[in-house]
């Protein structure tokens, strides 16, 4: 139960963190940031998945000193009733925190605070297995308190695999990753669909926070006036920004296409 509170204060640590970057992710481009802040968000829901690596390292060494403990013939002192009734109360909070924040994620499309919602339901999983750890000792007796580090190891394995899947993508973006293999078939699609775009080419996409950060090359008839071309441009761009968001950065490229023959 212990271990399950100090899971749940990470979480508020977690929620400081999201709203102090979040902030600054919405703030718009500036000098120093010509792409705008997105990236800060990127760092948030890095930082977050760091903290529930630590939370969970920190559950798993404390589980297996007392694990050893009791091999060595310590004794694990009986969980009260009480906490049965914190894990349950802990179980039904956090599942409601990951469930509203889990949709508001989605809705803003913002990884960040999936990643916290995601948190939440690490909390409400540690709460799951501390409900069960207490459970079994209270009811099987003194012998069974061993369940209580048990389950906490478990429950720090699985914190710290949400982490580590949560981490892989934040840290590909901070990379500078290109966006996966069907956003970018989708994006050349779409670009096609445009009226006098005859090829597309030489596409590099990334990752800005929320947005996409999209440059391409686009082939056009030779014969086209310059003004003429430049408005394909610009329908491309107005095309992908329907297609995800008027955060979307986009760079077009105009080349002319080979003469007929």
């Amino acid at each position: 139960m212990l271990a399950d509170g100090v899971h749940s204060l990470s979480d508020l640590i977690s929620d400081i963190v999201v709203l102090v970057f979040s902030h600054i992710s919405s703030k718009n481009k500036d000098r120093g940031h010509a792409f705008g802040h997105g990236k800060y968000e990127t760092l948030a829901t890095l930082l977050v998945s760091l903290i529930l690596v630590v939370v969970g390292g920190k559950l798993m060494s404390g589980g297996i000193r007392l694990i050893i403990d009791v091999m060595n013939g310590g004794e694990i002192p009986m969980p009260g009733k009480i906490a049965l009734l914190a894990a349950v109360v802990s179980i039904v909070a956090k599942e409601l925190l990951y469930q509203a924040t889990a949709k508001v994620g989605r809705e803003v499309n913002s990884p960040v605070v999936i990643a916290n919602a995601w948190h939440h339901r690490s909390d409400a999983l540690s709460s799951v297995g501390a409900l069960i750890g207490i459970g079994g000792a209270v009811i099987l007796g003194n012998k069974w308190t061993v369940l209580d580090p048990i389950v906490s190891c478990l429950i720090s394995l699985v914190i710290i695999m949400i982490a580590v899947k949560m981490a892989i993508p934040s840290l590909a973006e901070l990379l500078e990753a290109s966006l996966p293999e069907e956003i970018e078939t989708e994006i050349i699609k779409t670009a096609l669909t445009v009226d006098g775009v005859d090829d597309i080419h030489e596409l590099k996409t990334r990752r800005n926070g929320i947005s996409f950060i999209i440059d391409a090359h686009i082939v056009v008839d030779p014969n086209i006036s310059i003004v003429k071309a430049h408005d394909i441009a610009t329908n491309v761009e107005k095309a992908l920004i329907e297609k995800y968001s008027s955060e979307t950065q986009i760079n077009i490229h105009v080349e002319p296409g080979k003469e007929a023959e």
